[in-house]
């Protein structure tokens, strides 16, 4: 049997990209046509970004690099000894991020964010310390404190752990991901989540969703819910439960910010954070703007149920857009608020895209009391145990104070109802025949 040569394969198409398939050239004698000029390759585009941080470039002379510690998909991390500076003979960690892999602006911004951050967060004495950032024509450096300790989950579970039990769960980033990221649809809220499992943990020692495999950990996060009944959460504080509850809301609008996270009594009664701009708040504001007369009224009696700490959270926001001496703000005052604390959460949400409902306050001014009702979530109060003992309240409150006979038509146009549509079949049961008026249950 004969042994034939095999063809060599074709040279690969320097001009390929990597959303169309390599072209191949049919075997044929006829001259091929010339075909159009192909796009720029990607890789030439990376010569135009910046990756120029403005470090400090002496990182090779401060720093003797050591064993690699941990491989990322940005990046790796690596031990290395000071050989000069205050940190002469130290042991530090690097953060090493190849600039090759920084591919697209976002991914530069990226890395100027984090250092931002941790420059920020310097110096706190519960956080890892920071020490300065390096960059050089390859890479850029980020050095911090080493910490050998292992993962902080790991090291709290070696406390319920018995010399004969066997360890098989999956652990690392699968706990601490929220449920719309799974989803593949989520926002900053992602972040709020990832702090209650962790507080979780930290209160009781455990995880507050199991599963023998990544996939068995994701379905947990999805479909369960935290249980608060082992020990040892009975003994624990109500404020410290309920806080960890509202972080660990699986529907995102129902979960609280962050802002008000720093507003809950659970953490104020330990340490006074320092507040910023929520941007719930503007979305929330917004909204309201946006609303008719029966839903401003409807919501201006549901804050006068509102707790005393819900309360701080609204004043403490109303605070920092700069009300003036009578007690109002405006939108010159929420322009001020914006440029003297900018936040990045609010950046991201386009804060012009923000203001643009909120133009009638050049022309008047809101008060703390009109305040509450348009910063008022609704989707986060109705998932209260409370919930309808509020909103009973409300209803009499806006039966009798607030006078509001709502006649079949403005309902309907509440409710988006067309003209065509036989409103009063539709809306019979929640309208009283007798007088007019609004019942409890089309509030």
């Amino acid at each position: 049997m004969g042994i034939c040569a095999s063809k060599p394969p074709p040279k690969p198409n320097p001009y390929a990209t990597r959303d169309a398939p390599e072209y191949s050239e049919p075997p044929q004698t006829t001259p091929r046509p010339k075909t159009p000029f192909p796009p720029p390759s990607p890789a030439n585009l990376l010569t135009e970004l910046n990756k120029n941080f403005g470090f400090p470039k002496k990182f090779v002379s401060r720093f003797e690099v050591e064993e690699e510690e941990e491989q990322g998909n940005f990046g790796y991390t690596c031990s290395a000894i000071a050989k000069k500076g205050e940190l002469k003979g130290q042991k530090v960690a690097v953060k090493i991020i190849p600039k090759s892999k920084m591919t697209t602006v976002i991914a530069i911004e990226e890395v100027r964010r984090e250092v931002k951050i941790l420059r920020a967060l310097a110096g706190h004495p519960n956080l890892l310390q920071f020490y300065d950032a390096f960059e050089d024509a390859d890479n850029v450096y980020i050095v911090m404190e080493l910490c050998e300790g292992g993962e902080l989950l790991d090291k709290i579970l070696t406390r319920f752990h018995r010399p004969d039990q066997k360890l098989n769960d999956v652990v690392g980033s699968a706990y601490y991901v929220a449920p719309e990221v799974i989803q593949k649809s989520y926002s900053t809220e992602a972040d709020v989540w990832s702090i209650g499992v962790i507080a979780y943990i930290l209160l009781s020692g455990s995880r507050p969703f199991l599963g023998r495999t990544e996939s068995d950990i994701f379905q947990a996060v999805l479909k369960d819910g935290p249980s608060f009944n082992e020990n040892p959460w009975p003994s624990l504080s109500s404020e410290s439960k309920d806080f960890v509850r509202r972080l660990l809301r699986k529907d995102p609008s129902r979960r609280i910010t962050a802002a008000q996270a720093l507003c809950h009594p659970w953490v104020q009664s330990h340490d006074k954070a320092k507040l910023t701009l929520d941007v719930l708040v503007f979305r929330l504001m917004k909204a309201y703007m946006r609303s008719s007369s029966l839903r401003k009224a409807a919501l201006r009696a549901l804050s006068k149920t509102l707790t005393v700490d819900e309360l701080f959270y609204l004043k403490e926001q109303f605070n920092l857009m700069f009300p003036d001496s009578s007690g109002g703000i405006t939108l010159d005052t929420i322009k001020m608020a914006l440029m003297k604390n900018p936040t990045d959460a609010l950046k991201e949400d386009r804060v012009l895209g923000l203001l643009d409902p909120l133009n009638a306050l050049q022309y008047r001014k809101m008060y703390f009391e009109e305040f509450c009702a348009a910063a008022l979530s609704v989707h986060q109060l109705e998932v209260l145990e409370s919930w309808e003992q509020r909103m009973r309240c409300a209803y009499e409150m806006f039966e009798k104070n607030g006078n509001r006979v709502i006649v079949i038509e403005e309902l309907a146009s509440e409710l988006g109802l067309r003209p065509t549509v036989p409103v009063h079949a539709v809306l019979q049961e929640w309208i009283r025949p007798s007088d007019g008026k609004l019942t409890f249950l089309g509030f």
